[in-house]
């Protein structure tokens, strides 16, 4: 398989790995050049702990037992009007039994056949035809990853990244189930319990993800050739534009040894969401995908590589975990919707899109993930 690679830089510096490939391996290897895919910006986990709020008891976690959290104060958990007029489809159009959620479980707590068949969902959306309604795409998947390349500029280092990314995510998992069959419970990565060690999580292995290789002796990504990816072309990206490369990593552990709980918590220890969002975003979201590397440090395609998907649900773990805190954190929100000065504030009402890969639907549907349009909590 031949790949051609634009020479596009992105985003800024690559940071170096604290792992190297060895030279007499690098000749059996396919490389790639990594400056095409820059890096995500990032806050310091120094700066996140010094700017740390007073806790103030709070507990975090998940489960059964803030399955009420809400309910108990009396506030709805039904689809709010706005969303109903966007959400049109039947898929979205039933009532949350909150004693009974769809629960999202840790990678170590998914079972090998339902992680098998995880993978090979994802790979049946790579092996469909794209709808030929979104630039760049050459498969269904890709309808995926051109969405979150072409909207990149009005979902990032805004108030509407957190929600959005949770209803990316909806999206995701729901064209795995309505249209490669998919009907297991969906996963998540605590990316904290490997921290430092990312590349010896049983995701990145042949029977699943595929290798999380490090940066060469020289420099570059390797191209992933085994695994349930192996030897997949992207078509959509580098940035913004549409080269055809292939699926790479690189990883840092550096970096993913700062994706830690006591990062989390201390970005998670803020009050405003505006405050917590953005510590995020800049924090363990941003360090998650740097560490990885190459196409996944890539801000505009790095759904390219599918392990996007599994950060994600990591990302949107600790938004819950951070909701679970205070129930008022499922009903308001504040921060910019746009870059103007001054900005136009953002509301519950504001429309979330993908494009029309799927109905659009309102940041008031999305921000109780035990409301009618998600219906999930996760296992911890």
């Amino acid at each position: 398989m031949r790949f051609s690679v634009a020479s596009q830089a992105l985003c800024g510096a690559v940071a170096v790995s604290a792992l190297s490939v060895p030279r007499f391996i690098e000749k059996r290897l396919r490389l790639i050049d990594l400056a095409q895919f820059g890096s995500f910006p990032t806050i310091t986990p120094e700066k996140a702990h010094a700017e740390a709020e007073d806790l103030k008891g709070i507990i975090f976690g998940d489960g059964p037992q803030f399955d009420h959290l809400t309910s108990k104060l009396g506030i709805s958990n039904k689809i709010p009007a706005a969303a109903e007029d966007v959400a049109t489809s039947s898929a979205v159009v039933r009532t949350c039994d909150r004693n009974n959620p769809s629960v999202r479980y840790e990678w170590r707590n998914y079972s090998p056949d339902d992680r098998k068949a995880f993978v090979n969902a994802i790979k049946c959306l790579m092996d469909k035809p794209s709808s030929g309604q979104f630039q760049g795409s050459q498969s269904r998947y890709e309808d995926i990853v051109s969405v979150h390349q072409q909207l990149t500029p009005s979902i990032h280092q805004r108030a509407v990244f957190l929600p959005w990314h949770r209803y990316y995510v909806w999206a995701f998992e729901s064209l795995m189930r309505e249209e490669c069959g998919f009907d297991r419970a969906f996963p998540w990565w605590d990316e904290t319990l490997d921290s430092g060690k990312f590349a010896q999580s049983s995701i990145f292995t042949d029977e699943y993800f595929g290798p999380l290789p490090g940066k060469t002796s020289d420099g570059k990504g390797t191209c992933i050739d085994s695994g349930t990816f192996g030897g997949l072309t992207l078509h959509v990206g580098p940035g913004s534009g549409f080269s055809d490369h292939c699926l790479s990593r690189a990883v840092d552990e550096s970096l993913t040894g700062t994706v830690t709980s006591q990062f989390v918590q201390d970005c998670n220890s803020r009050t405003s969401y505006d405050d917590m969002r953005g510590c995020q975003e800049l924090g363990p979201h941003a360090y998650g995908h740097n560490g990885v590397g190459a196409v996944m440090a890539e801000v505009q395609a790095s759904p390219g590589d599918p392990v996007f998907f599994l950060h994600h649900l990591f990302v949107d773990h600790s938004f819950r975990i951070w909701q679970n805190g205070d129930a008022s954190r499922t009903t308001t929100i504040n921060g910019c919707a746009d870059t103007n000065n001054p900005c136009t504030p953002i509301t519950m009402d504001y429309v979330l899109h993908s494009n029309g890969l799927r109905p659009n639907t309102t940041i008031g549907a999305v921000m109780d993930t035990l409301g009618d349009f998600l219906c999930y909590r996760y296992d911890y």
